[in-house]
Order: C-alpha cells, then sequence, then structure tokens
C-alpha cells in the first residue's frame, strides 16, 4: 500500500469525528497532540488533525521534518525553505492550505483526495458547513481552487499521482483490515474525564454494561444494533 493511500484510507475512517461539546476544540486529536485533554480557542486543531494521520500511519518523519505544528502559517514557512511547497498542478496527498476570504494568509488545511481543473477534495479537521476554518468535525469538503493558497508536498516514497490512484489501489480487504485495526484502537482508549458523572449514571441503571471482558468502549463508534440494545434497557426502566 503506498504511503499516500495509507494516509487518505485513515483520514477517511475519520470523517464525521466531531470535537464535544461543541465551540470546544475538545477532541482526540488535541489530546494526543498536547499529552491532555485541552479545550478553548488556543486549540484549534485543523493542522493537529493533518499532524495526527501522519503520526498513525508512521509517517511523522514526513510531517514538519518529523516535529509537531498546530498553525497553518509556520507549516507553509517551513515548507518554502526546504523546497516542498507549491503553488500548482496539486495531487492527492498534499497538504492544501486555504484562505477564504480572497487574501493570501493561511486560515486552514487539509489533505488532498482528488482535484480536478476548477475544485479540489479533501478531507478536513475542524471544518464544518457554518464554518470553513474552525466548524468542529472532520469532513470531506469540495471547494474551488481559487480558495488555494499553496499546498505542501511531503517527500513521499512512492512521489506520484498514479501511485495514490492507480498502481496500489487500496483492495476492501486492506481497508477491512485497517478499519477494524483502528476499531480495536478506540475501543481500547480510556473515556475522558469530563464524562464520569454521565458515565457512572447511566452504568448505574445498567444502560451500559460492555462487553464479556467488561469493556465499555466509550470511545469507539455505536452501531445500530448497540444503540437498540441500550434503546432497549431505557424502555424496561420505563416500564414500556
Amino acid at each position: 500500500m503506498s504511503q499516500i493511500t495509507k494516509l487518505l484510507a485513515l483520514a477517511a475512517t475519520q470523517i464525521g469525528t466531531e470535537e464535544s461539546p461543541a465551540d470546544s476544540n475538545h477532541v482526540k486529536y488535541n489530546t494526543e497532540y498536547y499529552g491532555s485533554e485541552v479545550s478553548g480557542s488556543a486549540y484549534q486543531w485543523c493542522m493537529v488533525f493533518q499532524w495526527w494521520l501522519f503520526y498513525h500511519c508512521d509517517l511523522s518523519d514526513l510531517f514538519y521534518n518529523g516535529g509537531k505544528t498546530a498553525s497553518c502559517s509556520s507549516l507553509l514557512t517551513w515548507a518554502k525553505k526546504n523546497g516542498s511547497c507549491i503553488t500548482s498542478d496539486y495531487q492527492p496527498g498534499d497538504l492544501i492550505l486555504f484562505n477564504f476570504s480572497g487574501g493570501t494568509s493561511t486560515q486552514h488545511v487539509g489533505i488532498c483526495e482528488s482535484v480536478t481543473s476548477t475544485t479540489i477534495i479533501t478531507i478536513d479537521g475542524n471544518t464544518g458547513t457554518s464554518s470553513e476554518s474552525n466548524g468542529g468535525a472532520v469532513m470531506r469538503r469540495t471547494r474551488q481552487l481559487s480558495y488555494v493558497v499553496a499546498a505542501v508536498r511531503p517527500q513521499y516514497a512512492d512521489d506520484t499521482t498514479a501511485a495514490a490512484t492507480d498502481d496500489d489501489n487500496l483492495t476492501q480487504d486492506e481497508f477491512n483490515e485497517m478499519v477494524e485495526a483502528y476499531l480495536t484502537q478506540l475501543g481500547e482508549e480510556e473515556a475522558s474525564d469530563w464524562s464520569a458523572e454521565e458515565r457512572e449514571k447511566v452504568e448505574s441503571l445498567g444502560l451500559i454494561k460492555g462487553d464479556t471482558n467488561g469493556n465499555k468502549k466509550y470511545k469507539s463508534f455505536l452501531t445500530r444494533e448497540a444503540m437498540a440494545v441500550m434503546l432497549s434497557r431505557l424502555l424496561t426502566l420505563l416500564g414500556k
């Protein structure tokens, strides 16, 4: 599997992840980046999400020379110095820097999934329909190329568009394996402190009991099957 394909596949599994509560910047990517839970206006996370992708694909050395930055402008400055900044002919795997106000400063970043003559499709952290650059969710976005300020092209081992789209396509089995591994990882993560009171309440009522090993998987996704079980338990409590 190519490095670009690996990054984009992981990014796709994150679509729909949201900060909680809304407008807090409290999100798992920030927790991992800063080493503890953070929230507030100082912790916008569009760049942090991109760092997280490279880190979890074991490609940290391709992002900011193996370092950390949560700043779009810092990444662009670094890219200009090392020759990895581009302003045309974008391709999958590029880190696309946007300005939505018609200016030349950087406001937001997403990883390029595909591009046409007039539009570019990216997967972004901290975007949304109400705010392009601070919307609180991971989303796939289609935007006009006119919003692009520049892009950063990491030095991938397979640095060609074909490597990501034709010669090394992700098979369904590979994708399933990646998703399964990610879900296992989520299921093993510890619940956040901010939900402790609510978790204690629903557990005491028997609404959440966990699997056969007692693992309640608070960081994992909720399936309709699990939701049906919890709703049935709630209805029983209500005498329905």
